[in-house]
Formats: C-alpha cells, sequence, structure tokens
C-alpha cells in the first residue's frame, strides 16, 4: 500500500525511529558503563567494545521497538481503512481498538457513527425507493429536472403520454423528450418564476389528447430544478361534451312535442274545439305528443338508472325461446299493420337459456325489434335467430330494410344519435333505444353490435352468458 510519505505506516516508521533512538542512549551507557567497571583504559579496543556493545543492544530493541509501535499505530490504522470503507459506501464496517482504553474508546465511537450512517443511508434508500414506487404508479405523468433543464425523474405515465422511453430518458435533457413549445416554455417560466404555473395544451399524433400541466419550481434548493405534473383530461373533456350534448338533445326532445301539444291547445281554446273534425285531429295529436314524451322520460330513467347502477337486475337462467315468442306477439300488431312479416329460427338444439334479468331482455329485443319495424318498408320481413357460440348465446335480430350507412355505425349507439333525424322524430322514436340495449347488454355481462349494408339490410348481434 503507497502511503506517499502519510498514513499510518509512516507514522510507524518514525515512531520505529524514536524507539531506536531512545534505546541507543541507554545501550551507548551500558557499554561505557562496563568498560570502565572493567578497569579498561579507553583506546580503540575500548572504543570498539562500545561500538559492538551499542550494536548488540540495538539490534536486540529493534524489534521490540517495531512491535510496541505497530501497536500503537495499529487502531489508527484500522480506522483509516474504516474510513476509507465507509467513503466508498460499505457503511455499518466495524474496527477493533486494540489494547489501549484510548483507542479502544476511539473505535466504539467510530462503530457507533457507521452504524447510524448504515441505518440513515437505508432509511434514505428505503424512502426513495418508496419515492419512486408511488410516482411510477401513478396515473398522472410525473417529470423532475435540475437547473440545467436535464431529467432527473420521469414515471411511466409521463412517458406514454409524451411518448418517450422511461428508460433512456433520465439524464438527457427536457426539450429531448417532446418537442411540444408550451410545455418547454410552461418549463422555462417555472424555473424562473416562484409561482406555480397551469396549462392545457393538445398532443399531435395518431390519438389527439389533452393534457393539464402543473409546473412548479422544486423547493428553495439552489440552483434550483422544476417538478411537472401532467394529467390527462382527453376523457373527462369529452365526457364533458358528450353532456352538454346530452343536455342540448333532450331540451330539444322535450321542446318539439310540448311546443306542438302548446299549439293545439290554444288552437283548440280559441274556438277549433267546435269543429268536430278539426278538434278531433288535434287531439289525436295531443295524444300521439303526449306518448311521445312519456317514452323518452321513461327512456331517460332507464338510462339514468344504468348509469348509475341502481336498476337491480336479477340474474337467472332464462329460455331464449320464451323471450322470443313473446316479443314477437307484443310486435305482431304493428308489423301486420305495416305488412312486415315476423319470424324466428331456433337452433337444432332446444332448450338454450341464458343467464340474464328477464325484463332486461324483454327490453332488449323489444327495442331491436320496435327499431327494425320502424324502419323496414312495408312488405319486409324481421328475423330473430339465437344460437350457441363460444362465448355464450348470440340472439341476432335482422332485417332487410334500407341499412346503415358505414359511416354511422360507429355511432349507432350514441344517446340521441339519429342517421335519418326526420324521419326518426315521425315515426315517434326518442333515439334512446339503441343506447338502452347497449347499456342492458353490458349490465348482463354481455356485448351488442351491429353490421349493415346499404339496401340490405341490418343485423343486430347480441351476445350474452350462457345458463
Amino acid at each position: 500500500m503507497a502511503n506517499n510519505g502519510k498514513g499510518p505506516l509512516s507514522m510507524l516508521w518514525r515512531l520505529v525511529l524514536v524507539f531506536l533512538t531512545f534505546s541507543l542512549v541507554p545501550a551507548v551507557a551500558i557499554a561505557l558503563f562496563v568498560s570502565g567497571h572493567l578497569g579498561r583504559t579507553v583506546g580503540v579496543e575500548t572504543t570498539f567494545d562500545v561500538v559492538v556493545l551499542a550494536i548488540v543492544v540495538f539490534a536486540a530493541t529493534l524489534l521490540p521497538a517495531i512491535w510496541m509501535a505497530g501497536q500503537f499505530v495499529k487502531p489508527f490504522h484500522a480506522l483509516t481503512l474504516g474510513a476509507r470503507q465507509i467513503a466508498a459506501g460499505g457503511y455499518g464496517h466495524r474496527i477493533h481498538g486494540g489494547a489501549m482504553n484510548e483507542s479502544r474508546d476511539l473505535a466504539v465511537d467510530f462503530n457507533r457513527m457507521s452504524k447510524r450512517l448504515a441505518e440513515q443511508f437505508e432509511q434514505l434508500q428505503t424512502d426513495r425507493e418508496q419515492l419512486r414506487t408511488i410516482l411510477g404508479g401513478m396515473v398522472e405523468g410525473v417529470i423532475a429536472v435540475d437547473a440545467t433543464q436535464h431529467v432527473l425523474f420521469a414515471n411511466e405515465s409521463a412517458a406514454q403520454m409524451l411518448r418517450f422511453d422511461v428508460s433512456t430518458i433520465v439524464g438527457r435533457l427536457f426539450p429531448e423528450t417532446t418537442r411540444l413549445p408550451q410545455i418547454q416554455d410552461l418549463l422555462d417560466k417555472a424555473l424562473t418564476g416562484n409561482d406555480p404555473r397551469r396549462q392545457e395544451i393538445e398532443t399531435n399524433g395518431s390519438a389527439v389528447r389533452r393534457l393539464a400541466i402543473y409546473a412548479s419550481r422544486m423547493g428553495d434548493r439552489q440552483p434550483p430544478g422544476a417538478v411537472l405534473v401532467f394529467h390527462d383530461i382527453t376523457e373527462l373533456r369529452r365526457l364533458e361534451r358528450v353532456r352538454q350534448e346530452f343536455a342540448a338533445n333532450v331540451s330539444h326532445e322535450l321542446k318539439t312535442p310540448l311546443a306542438i301539444i302548446q299549439s293545439q291547445v290554444e288552437a283548440l281554446l280559441d274556438g277549433a274545439a267546435d269543429d268536430v273534425d278539426v278538434r278531433d285531429s288535434f287531439l289525436q295529436q295531443i295524444a300521439e305528443q303526449s306518448h311521445r314524451l312519456y317514452s323518452l322520460i321513461i327512456d331517460l330513467l332507464r338510462l339514468s338508472s344504468l348509469d348509475g347502477h341502481e336498476e337491480v337486475l336479477v340474474l337467472e337462467p332464462v329460455s331464449v325461446h320464451g323471450a322470443v315468442r313473446e316479443c314477437l306477439e307484443r310486435h305482431q300488431l304493428r308489423a301486420d299493420g305495416r305488412g312486415i312479416t315476423l319470424e324466428s329460427a331456433a337452433p337444432k338444439v332446444n332448450g338454450i337459456r341464458v343467464r340474464a334479468d328477464e325484463e332486461a331482455l324483454s327490453h332488449i329485443l323489444d327495442n331491436l325489434v320496435d327499431n327494425a319495424v320502424k324502419y323496414t318498408q312495408e312488405g319486409g320481413r324481421i328475423r330473430i335467430a339465437w344460437d350457441r357460440v363460444a362465448e355464450g348465446v348470440n340472439l341476432v335480430v335482422e332485417d332487410n330494410g334500407p341499412g346503415i350507412p358505414e359511416r354511422d355505425l360507429s355511432r349507432i349507439f350514441e344517446r340521441f344519435y339519429r342517421v335519418d333525424k326526420a324521419r326518426s322524430r315521425e315515426m315517434g322514436g326518442t333515439g334512446l333505444g339503441l343506447s338502452i340495449v347497449k347499456h342492458l347488454s353490458q349490465a348482463l355481462r354481455g356485448n351488442v353490435r351491429v353490421s349493415s349494408e346499404l339496401g340490405r339490410g341490418t343485423s343486430f348481434t347480441v351476445t350474452l352468458p350462457v345458463a
């Protein structure tokens, strides 16, 4: 081990020299005393004897001097090595104090300090891992940077929002994570100011996202760093837009029949009631619009209860054949009035049952068949078929009506969405039937999908779990 003139080993040799120097004095004194005691005259021989005797004494005291110096220096050597171990990260390293009380006390204090350091660093590491776990598991994206805008930390959520690799971003400059100037400007303001900054931005790419960003300096540290927190509010803004559209649609749907009822009543009050033909026509329109209002309110209440999970569904084995037969009976009269054929196609396997709520299944079939009757031309055909599949039981309601354009298929289950708005209102539809079908199918742990071809008809398939 190199010492460069410093350290425990150099101290060892200095102590050896001290011990030897002090041992030479008594060695020479002893030699002189012995020579005088023998009565020899001081001369060459006497001087030679003194030198020989001094060398003998020096040689005899060399090893004890080295041993004594080593015992004295050993605790300091251990202390130096222990300090180096701790500096290298070996927290908790212990040393021995040797034979002297002072060195043992020093060793006890050193070991206590080393143990305390080990405990504190272990606690710091635990806290750091917990913090990383918490930040890494957050839905919000988090990025921390230093004063030079080098990334100190980034979690997976931030990587997904800004589309970068979280494993390689630490240590790189923040502008390399994103090319959005709004975020860079927000970070610059956060680093130079004292107040937190907030902003909403839209990201570009295959899927446009709306992000709310919170930027703030990290405490009063010098030089300062900053932390960015990203909230993905895309779904929140979509729901707000849906809520606004829903409120506007409900207002419009309620306003139209109410306006008709009000105008008819005013006309009757102004004297139209005296004309029997006019009165009967107005009363008929009032009755139709009242029924439309009633249907709309019932559908809204049902959707509200489904959204709030307030509707209690009793799941039990329900015969598909029985549910289809009852549905066709309820709609037979309307279908006959328009010359539409209603038919069912039972599978080869009898007695197929689904695990569902009987009333909910009836609503699903009623809405699908009612929709088909409204939009199928006179003389058309509506068919209900069902069979076992790997996922459960498929119930298919198909017609040979005009079909649905492909651009409308993705929105057909939205509330108040109509392919042909004028005809839908003329038919008395509320625009909520298919939305109710979708919600009820999901509440029964199933799903619904649609396929259509213009001029050839539409097919709705509801998949429900088998009993």
